[in-house]
């Protein structure tokens, strides 16, 4: 069932999901949480369909606000909200409400959105694509208790890390960190089948892959050993080798389906480790809705600081004679010498 409402208030929409509960036979209101999804109208479909296929894991109040952008000066001036409700099947589990600002409301979304959430049921706010850098301090983001946003679809995705990092708020996470909880999951059980000591590591995928950058941080972190981020043609993540005391442990998945986990000593074994959409995504995000420590303390590990402990495993770039005073006199000169190396080692494979 689908009810569009031009030129139309908050008020008038909560009513329109009344009648429309009503209509359809189902007056109770069975969801558990409210979704504010913000995107633009290029991205609007594909995160609806993706939030409708997690919304049969979670059932919930799933509110699209789409600001759009005004051609003339004229346009701009006149406030004006349009929605679209969605109910039954039109709306897979839950309830979906398809909000489009126009003029001056659109710096005003969260007076639109905040009559609309669930009460007593806890909000998630996500960006699909052009997230704020301090998401906690945008208006919307601060209605939520979980704000979800994807650095793989930013414009420079391995600076917007830093500057994630930089503003993180407790209650923040990433779709680019949600992508790697199968190969968190895999290389500690491959650490738990033996006894032994890490003493390096190297994490190998395409390159403005954050995911690659946040796996080699929370491995670097987790296990105090410096850790190289290698490249490769993708797709995605490629691989993660482990170098121990017993042997090197390895999980390559060269095609994006089908990884092979290869441990000294055993057998090796076929891991089925498939990308999966961003239905998959957020339906684990929103399994949990309390702060994700673990991700916070892999993101302020620092992309600098990776860099620098990567070079201890890093053949030298200069002779020893010059390498020495520059890092005994010129700090800042040794570090970037040190950031080639790896880079140089990677481009040789």
């Amino acid at each position: 069932m689908k009810t569009d409402l031009t030129d139309t208030t908050s008020s008038k929409i909560n009513k329109a999901l009344v009648l429309g509960r009503r209509a359809i036979g189902t007056p109770a209101v069975g969801m558990v949480l409210t979704l504010v999804i913000v995107t633009d109208e290029e991205n609007a479909y594909d995160a609806l369909k993706a939030a409708n296929e997690a919304s049969r894991e979670h059932p919930s109040r799933t509110l699209v606000v789409i600001k759009r952008v005004s051609r003339s000066p004229r346009d701009r001036s006149k406030a004006r909200l349009d929605a679209e409700v969605r109910l039954g099947a039109d709306a897979s589990t839950g309830e979906t409400v398809v909000l489009r600002l126009y003029g001056e409301v659109v710096d005003h979304a969260q007076s639109v959105v905040l009559p609309l959430l669930l009460p007593d049921a806890p909000v998630v706010v996500w960006w699909p694509v052009n997230a704020p850098t301090d998401p906690a301090k945008d208006p919307l983001g601060a209605l939520a208790q979980r704000r979800v946003t994807d650095t793989y679809a930013a414009e420079q995705p391995i600076h917007e890390l830093t500057a994630r990092a930089d503003a993180y708020t407790p209650g923040d996470t990433d779709l680019a960190w949600t992508r790697i909880t199968p190969w968190r999951s895999m290389l500690a059980a491959a650490l738990d089948q033996v006894v032994c000591e890490v003493t390096s590591a190297e994490v190998e995928g395409e390159e403005f892959n954050p995911s690659v950058e946040l796996l080699a941080m929370w491995l670097s972190d987790r296990l105090k050993v410096p850790v190289r981020r290698s490249k490769s043609t993708g797709p995605g993540l490629t691989s993660v080798r482990m170098e121990t005391s017993t042997g090197p442990i390895v999980l390559d998945r060269p095609d994006g389906s089908l990884a092979t986990l290869s441990i000294q000593g055993q057998p090796d074994r076929a891991v089925a480790l498939k990308r999966r959409d961003t239905a998959e995504l957020i339906a684990e995000e929103l399994r949990r809705l309390d702060p994700d420590d673990t991700y916070a303390t892999a993101l302020k590990f620092g992309l600098e600081r990776l860099d620098e402990e990567a070079a201890v495993t890093a053949p030298a770039a200069e002779p020893e004679a010059e390498a020495a005073p520059a890092a005994a006199e010129a700090k800042p000169t040794a570090k970037p010498t040190a950031k080639k190396a790896p880079a140089k080692k990677a481009a040789a494979k």
